[in-house]
Order: structure tokens, then sequence, then C-alpha cells
């Protein structure tokens, strides 16, 4: 029995289809590791947050707020895995490519964070 080069575990998805130029699915990659470095970074901050934030923001604003942080980050990687396979699909199968739902997501939750946090700052100014 002979093993085939490239032929480890594949989403069903992935199976079929005609392989795609190697330079998109390593862009596609590239893409897909962005989000994870995103997400690493949210997590960082919600991290930060909690631990050097001190008294400079109320606890019922902060820990709410990096709570939010981390949610973010762990869905974040999630999208960001299923558009990966979502996208490499489209490719094999010559079909248009998916809406990016990560960018929504973090657009939302971005937004969210900051009303969190003007509020944390007006409440400090006028406390």
């Amino acid at each position: 029995m002979t093993e085939q080069v490239g032929q480890g575990w594949r989403p069903k998805s992935l199976r079929d289809g005609e392989e795609p130029d190697p330079r998109f699915t390593l862009a596609n990659e590239r893409t897909f590791l962005a989000w994870i470095r995103t997400s690493l970074g949210l997590m960082a901050g919600a991290v930060a947050m909690e631990a050097f934030a001190g008294d400079e923001i109320p606890e019922i604003i902060r820990t709410p707020l990096a709570c939010l942080l981390l949610v973010m980050a762990a869905l974040l990687a999630t999208v960001s895995f299923r558009r990966w396979i979502r996208i490499e699909a489209s490719m094999r199968h010559n079909e248009p490519l998916p809406v990016p739902q990560a960018s929504i997501l973090l657009v939302l939750g971005i937004a969210i964070g900051a009303v969190l946090l003007v509020v944390a700052i007006l409440g400090g100014t006028f406390a």
C-alpha cells in the first residue's frame, strides 16, 4: 500500500473538486493565521485588562469587558477556521467566495467594547 503525498486528514468538503493553485491556498492560509493572531491579541488584551487595569476601570465594567474580549477571541478563532475551510471548498469547486463573517463579528465586538470603555471613562471622570 503506497501513501499519496498530501493525502492526510481532510474535511469532507476538501476531498473532491479540483486542486486550486497553491498560491491561492497559501494566501488563504495566511489570512487564516492573521485572524488567529487577532484572536490571540484579543485574549492578551483581556488578560492585560484584568491584570493591569487595577482601579482605573471599575470592576463592574472591567470584568464584563475582559469576558467579552475572551468570548470574541474564541468565536473569532472558530469562525476563522470555518472561513478557511469554506474558502478552500469554494476554490476547489469554482464557486463565489463566502461573505467574511469574522469581520462582522470583530466589528460588533469592538463597537460593544468601545461603548463599555466610554462608559467606564465617563463614570471615572464624574465619580
